[in-house]
């Protein structure tokens, strides 16, 4: 089934991603699926805004956000949702683990009626994967099988970057937490919807710390409280 062109909304939360941010971009605008990109500046410390600025000068698909205090994932992806004008929304995150030419088979199961949100599982499928940390992969197994025993769902990658949604199921959605706690959170509230989620296999081409990975032992932490707040308490 053919995926319409510029159907898609891109939201990208960028936080000093200045060296990688054109080529990301430039990846996401290739794509024919795309018709805009929202890109939301968590107060970056290096030269991320001046890119981003010299960037929407190239593509009137692109419209670009600054927070003035650093907040987090989670409030930036607020705010590009909220500027988000298309049916289809994903989220991509501004560095290069996570490929936009596979964008076509995590529409697919939106496009063929099939679904309303649908997840790309690191841990799915026969994709590329660099070769990195052991216990982070670990992390992020143990808190997608910790999710699930509440959540009564079989993902099998919680925490992955791209999560694809119906606009009319987001706009349902109220996102409270500001960093990494939005995987969590997000998963349990869609849960808790009368929504069809469907998980395809995604390549991912991780980066080390040196790199400039951002999550840590902390945001895991705070993900089991998520759940935990996101499942219990709500």
């Amino acid at each position: 089934m053919p995926i319409p062109d510029r159907c898609l909304g891109v939201v990208i939360p960028v936080y000093n991603e200045e060296k990688t941010l054109h080529l990301i971009v430039q990846k996401v605008l290739s794509r024919p699926e795309v018709g805009e990109l929202v890109m939301v500046d968590d107060c970056s410390k290096d030269g991320t805004w001046q890119t981003m600025q010299r960037l929407s000068e190239g593509d009137e698909r692109i419209r670009i956000f600054r927070h003035e205090v650093n907040r987090g994932k989670g409030a930036a992806l607020r705010t590009g949702f909220a500027e988000v004008r298309s049916e289809l929304l994903i989220i991509q995150d501004a560095d290069l683990e996570y490929d936009p030419d596979e964008y076509p088979k995590l529409l697919l199961p939106i496009v063929a009626g099939k679904a309303d949100v649908v997840y790309g599982s690191r841990f799915l499928g026969s994709g590329m994967h660099r070769v990195l940390y052991y216990w982070h992969c670990v992390g992020n197994r143990f808190l997608t099988q910790l999710s699930n025993m509440f959540t009564n769902l079989n993902l099998t990658d919680m925490e992955t970057c791209y999560k694809v949604f119906r606009r009319e199921v987001m706009s349902k959605i109220e996102i409270e937490e500001d960093r990494f706690g939005f995987e969590p959170e997000i998963t349990a509230k869609i849960s808790k919807m009368k929504v069809a989620l469907y998980e395809v296999s995604i390549s991912y081409y991780g980066r080390t710390y040196d790199e400039g990975k951002k999550i840590g032992w902390k945001d895991g932490v705070r993900a089991i409280w998520c759940i935990l707040k996101y499942n219990l308490v709500r």
